[in-house]
């Protein structure tokens, strides 16, 4: 189910018109017409940079809160991770749709600004606008994976650091941020990877204006028509996302072996 379709899409790529049933050509033509257009590389560039934004947003945020929510009472953490989670049961793209009508005009946090005097501000349609959908729909990920490797941690080690002299700023930069790299690592996987290749926020709270990678792929596979292009930029994405997972992958191991060592 995976392996196929996969196939599918690198042979397609190779491809210059055609498909299995038209005879067709294998060439390079595709990738080299998208490495050699600066505007392609621009847009690959674009989306790279919001979804670095995105997780570094998200990273700055949830961090604070899933160290808080951790070192909360039982039931309060209960209802916290509860109030966490609700909005991830309404559908993303509803949820997004519903950023429209607040920030279209005559919205109210345009209202809210015009009391400060800031009411002609565009909101929406803009490169903020979807970097506030991305943040607002992966961040929650964020939050719950770096939770789990804070709740596990065992506090007896907190314990043993203070009667060793530890202060509160020593006992979390040498005790707790490094037990909780595992969960900042998945955190950060699990908001990248789908920023980088969103295509439905940037498309609604971009108008259409705002052009990121998914985009462009769901053009040409729907609105052009052209497969094997479209196939093509799919297959560079892939290949950028496993080379970042493995990356991810390294620093995780670097991480654990240098944590055994200590």
């Amino acid at each position: 189910m995976l392996a196929f379709p996969m196939a599918l899409i690198a042979l397609y790529s190779f491809m210059d018109e055609g498909n299995l049933i038209i005879p067709f050509t294998l060439t390079l033509e595709n990738y080299v017409k998208f490495f050699t257009d600066p505007d392609f590389l621009l847009v690959l560039w674009r989306s790279i940079r919001i979804a670095v934004e995105t997780t570094v947003i998200c990273l700055l945020l949830g961090y604070p809160v899933a160290y808080f929510i951790a070192r909360s009472k039982e039931r309060t953490q209960n209802v916290l991770l509860l109030c966490i989670t609700i909005p991830m049961w309404i559908n993303m793209l509803v949820r997004t749709y519903a950023w429209i009508g607040l920030l279209s005009e005559g919205g109210i946090i345009q209202r809210i600004l015009s009391i400060f005097g800031l009411g002609d501000t565009q909101l929406l349609y803009t490169e903020g606008a979807v970097l506030l959908g991305m943040v607002y729909n992966f961040l929650p990920f964020m939050i719950l994976e770096i939770h789990t490797s804070l709740s596990k941690m065992d506090n007896a080690l907190l314990e043993a650091g203070a009667d060793l002299g530890a202060g509160p700023v020593q006992a979390f930069r040498r005790i707790t941020l490094p037990l909780s790299i595992p969960g900042v690592i998945n955190g950060i996987t699990l908001v990248f990877l789908p920023a980088v290749s969103s295509f439905f926020i940037p498309k609604l709270l971009g108008g259409g204006q705002y052009f990121l990678i998914g985009n462009l792929i769901e053009n040409q596979f729907i609105t052009v028509g052209e497969w094997n292009f479209g196939s093509a930029i799919s297959m560079i994405m892939a290949v950028i996302m496993m080379l970042l997972m493995m990356a991810v992958r390294q620093v995780e191991v670097h991480n654990n072996g240098g944590r055994e060592e200590t």
